[in-house]
């Protein structure tokens, strides 16, 4: 079954407001085996919100509306769905008395807005709002002769989560057939996001049942599988065996198969080789030691290092010889191995690292433009390095060198 969340108000469609709460209702769809097809965000004007009601309604199943149940003027979420369905408006009596009750234990006037919170689209089910003033409706209907579960719940984060929980999640188990869902993230890095397609995708377009996306950012390509069966150990059997054969098909470039970061992975063969690191930093200034530091139980196999921006910390903490910052530049091959052999020595670990090169968006040449960064490592009585090439802003150019570092680490471990 295909659901569609709707999130209404406007303020969602200015830069300083997000839809939060939707995140949370795909987590708690996707648990009881359904997956969200459609997520739509609309302001505050009721012809926009019964549009897209009946869009919603026409292409899915289960249509949850978040929003629009408060007692002002522009929430007017009852009336869109009221409207797109074809039926009424009640006031509820006995809601009314819970309301005036509610203000009168806080002893706040009620003022007369607050009774449209209060209204029942007809047909629906009151689903009590245990921390608002402001109760859910449930609908078991029919939209073009097809049957429709239409949820309407509170927007604020405390109220609308709790009563998805509570009130909807219940309804909906005991409504659907049993669907279990399994999920699996491969993570690979180094590797366009084309080129992981081309590479990719004759292999799991010919798997129907499992819904396969690709995903590029953070210097990494992400494969996230999903699968949908009656018992969870037929998902997860479809979703272990399509990974399995992308795995293979991504060789080097996999380097988690359950979702880990590269850090991670990093950490981990320290661990497993009982290696020790240590880096020589210039242009990444610090950022490759903040993200192994960021891994709990890193000080195990993580020394330290230095962020050696300029070419006499170069020479007094990695022990570069000067002359050869002066032969070749302080961005070359030859400094950032003279780095990572350096560092090595100096801290006393088994494997040392150096990156150097030009993040910008100042300070390029014709020979040597921004984004020429250097990445060595030294390590068992070999050093080797790594010439790059990397476009974007100053803080991508430093995020790909740190990557680049990390996976030149995870590839000489393994």
């Amino acid at each position: 079954m295909k659901s569609e969340i709707i999130a209404v108000g406007s303020e969602l469609l200015t830069p300083f407001r997000q839809d939060t709460n939707s995140l949370y209702l795909t987590e708690k769809l996707n648990e009881i085996g359904v997956g969200v097809a459609f997520k739509t965000i609309v302001g505050d004007r009721r012809r926009d919100l019964v549009s897209a009601v009946r869009t919603a309604l026409g292409r899915a199943d289960i249509v949850a509306v978040m929003g629009g149940l408060g007692p002002t003027e522009d929430d007017l979420s009852r009336e869109a769905v009221a409207e797109a369905l074809g039926v009424g408006i009640r006031r509820d009596g006995q809601l009314v008395v819970a309301l005036a009750a509610r203000f009168a234990k806080r002893r706040i006037p009620m003022t007369d807005n607050n009774l449209k919170q209060a209204d029942i689209i007809e047909g629906a089910t009151v689903l009590p709002n245990a921390n608002g003033t402001a109760p859910g409706l449930w609908l078991d209907t029919s939209f073009n002769g097809h049957r429709k579960l239409v949820m309407l719940v509170p927007g604020p984060p405390k109220e609308c989560k709790a009563l998805f929980a509570d009130q909807c999640i219940p309804r909906l188990r005991e409504i659907l057939p049993v669907r279990h869902i399994a999920k699996r993230v491969l993570k690979a890095t180094m590797i366009p996001e084309s080129t992981a397609d081309a590479l990719l995708a004759p292999i799991y377009s010919t798997y129907k049942d499992v819904d396969t996306t690709i995903l590029a950012g953070n210097a990494e390509i992400q494969l996230q599988l999903f699968c949908a069966k009656p018992s969870l150990e037929l998902a997860q059997h479809r979703v272990d065996e399509l990974a399995s054969k992308l795995e293979e098909a991504l060789e080097e470039h996999l380097f988690s198969s359950t979702g880990e970061t590269l850090e991670q992975i990093v950490v981990y063969y320290l661990e497993l080789k009982q290696e020790t690191l240590a880096v020589a930093e210039s242009c990444t200034g610090g950022l490759l030691s903040q993200r192994i530091t960021s891994i709990s139980g890193s000080s195990r196999s993580f020394l330290g290092g230095a962020v050696v921006y300029s070419n006499e910390l170069k020479a007094d903490f990695a022990s570069v010889p000067p002359q050869l910052i002066a032969n070749h530049g302080a961005v070359s091959a030859e400094v950032a191995e003279a780095m990572a052999q350096g560092i090595r020595r100096r801290v006393g670990a088994s494997m040392g690292v150096g990156i150097t090169g030009i993040a910008g968006p100042g300070g390029g040449t014709p020979e040597k433009p921004v984004g020429l960064v250097y990445v060595a490592v030294s390590y068992a009585n070999k050093t080797e390095s790594l010439e790059c090439n990397f476009s974007g802003d100053r803080d991508r150019i430093r995020l790909w060198a740190s990557q680049q570092a990390l996976d030149m680490i995870r590839r000489r471990l393994m």
